[in-house]
């Protein structure tokens, strides 16, 4: 059987639009019975398709517990296959908190609908293996016994939510229980083709004895037909191609930033290894002019002492009355020297 692919948004809210489909998936969901339901008309779709990648559809569902006690929630459901969307559904909760048409009560009874927030993942969340995970909220005393009827307090679930959070690439056809089988329709695997992910390919014997998934798959039956659901989903994989390629471009060019960031630390390294050597060099460079200078006064010390000898040499030569030639021959100084060493002594 080939049916449109419910990963969709146009395709997802054809789905929820029948009251009949949407008490179905959604009693899977929240594992209790949805005798009731109508999409409320705050409905946040992707109109914007250059902008927003979260599909919103909300609910209001009368339900019915195991005792039969009948009550009203609202049910908020976020799709986006993009996984950077925290802060956007953050801030939609912030918007349902702050609606006063999700409070009901007159005066002093004046109390929110409970809310539950279902979030339909495209992609995997931390090391969380299973398919869908249920976050729920309880009321305990300071030893941690849980307080039954805390929970259900109108002043505490005015004030939070349990949330239910599916994840698309879990599914694996894996079918365990009634939501399994249920969500069955959006694994990935049934996908005909890579070349046409509008259209899975189920197995009707499946589900053949199951009168509550007949309308689900009729439903998407009619979809695959439809030319308006058809041009929608192309416009879809147009704007999702358009977030690949740029998310791509990102991912090259954090790449290339990564790369030039360790050249740029090599550089630095080898720029730090040369200017050591450098200081090194500078430093021995000090030394040899340190010791040249040594030198340099050591030579002038020995000159001076030389200067000196020669001349007292002289001095004791001419007081015994040797001529100028002998003294220049026995001292070994040119004769200049020792006139000049005698014309001193006169």
């Amino acid at each position: 059987m080939l049916v449109a692919n419910p990963i969709y948004d146009v395709v997802f809210k054809y789905l929820m639009e029948d009251e009949r489909i949407a008490r179905t998936i959604l009693s899977a969901l929240l594992k209790t019975d949805v005798i009731a339901v109508r999409m409320r008309r705050n409905e946040y779709s992707n109109k914007s398709r250059e902008s927003l990648s979260i599909f919103r559809i909300d609910f209001g569902a009368t339900v019915c517990d195991d005792k039969g006690n009948k009550k009203t929630i609202l049910i908020e459901i976020q799709k986006t296959w993009v996984d950077s969307e925290l802060l956007r559904f953050r801030q939609y909760l912030g918007v349902q908190y702050g609606n006063k048409e999700n409070m009901e009560g007159k005066g002093r009874g004046v109390h929110a609908l409970p809310m539950v927030a279902v979030y339909i993942l495209g992609h995997t969340i931390g090391s969380i293996e299973a398919p869908v995970a249920y976050v729920g909220h309880q009321v305990r005393d300071y030893d941690e016994n849980v307080l039954e009827d805390g929970a259900t307090d109108p002043f505490v679930e005015s004030l939070t939510h349990d949330s239910i959070i599916v994840q698309i690439p879990r599914l694996h056809g894996k079918i365990n229980n009634r939501l399994d089988k249920v969500l069955s329709i959006f694994d990935q695997t049934h996908v005909l083709s890579a070349k046409d992910p509008q259209t899975i390919e189920l197995d009707a014997s499946f589900y053949d004895d199951d009168t509550e998934m007949a309308p689900i798959l009729h439903k998407l039956m009619e979809a695959s037909c439809n030319a308006d659901v058809r041009r929608e989903m192309d416009v879809e994989d147009e704007f999702f191609s358009v977030l690949k390629d740029r998310e791509t471009e990102i991912m090259e060019k954090d790449r290339q930033l990564a790369e030039k960031s360790v050249a740029l630390k090599a550089m630095n390294e080898q720029l730090g290894k040369t200017e050591e050597k450098l200081g090194k060099a500078e430093e021995k460079l000090g030394k040899v002019e340190e010791q040249r200078a040594q030198a340099e006064e050591q030579r002038a010390q020995a000159e001076e002492r030389a200067e000196r000898i020669i001349h007292n040499s002289v001095a004791a030569l001419l007081k015994s009355n040797v001529s100028l030639e002998d003294i220049s021959d026995i001292v070994g100084v040119d004769m200049d020297t020792v006139k000049r060493i005698a014309s001193e002594r006169e």
